[in-house]
């Protein structure tokens, strides 16, 4: 289903501020952020797993993850000045409801690519932190093509 209609005021003045400031898409990127996480770490934890068992996670993304991510990826340009931590994530999540909602990325590619890009052992806090922080980044780097660029 095209879900176009939803942005469709945001694509008349197409700008980086209107996008990651809009607090309507970072709602609706929260939930596809989080759901997206879960489901990524659940594929990654089963598939390593050595008890060769399915392994179901809940797990929500942090905000100090996707504030490194945002500024890691170069793209703090989309949050508005003097952002926090919770303002630099609630960017990332509007972000990735906006390429959603234009159907440039579906939530099955980001759950492919969050999973290809964890590594070591993701039970360990510390570990799980950092790859997030890279998987996360290089989600933003790659929906970089569908953002305007002003």
């Amino acid at each position: 289903m095209d879900y176009e209609f939803l942005i469709s005021d945001l694509n008349l003045n197409k700008s980086k501020k209107n996008i990651g400031t809009d607090k309507g898409l970072a709602k609706i990127g929260d939930g596809i952020v989080n759901l997206t996480y879960s489901v990524a770490k659940s594929i990654y934890l089963t598939k390593n797993n050595p008890n060769n068992t399915i392994v179901r996670t809940g797990k929500k993304v942090g905000k100090n993850i996707l504030e490194v991510a945002l500024k890691n990826a170069d793209m703090k340009t989309f949050a508005k000045t003097r952002a926090n931590a919770h303002d630099l994530a609630d960017t990332v999540e509007a972000l990735i409801a906006y390429v959603w909602l234009n159907n440039t990325i579906s939530t099955k590619e980001i759950i492919d690519l969050l999973v290809e890009n964890f590594s070591g052992n993701l039970y360990d806090r510390q570990e799980e932190i950092k790859s997030a922080i890279l998987a996360f980044t290089n989600l933003l780097n790659h929906i970089k093509k569908f953002l305007p660029e002003k």
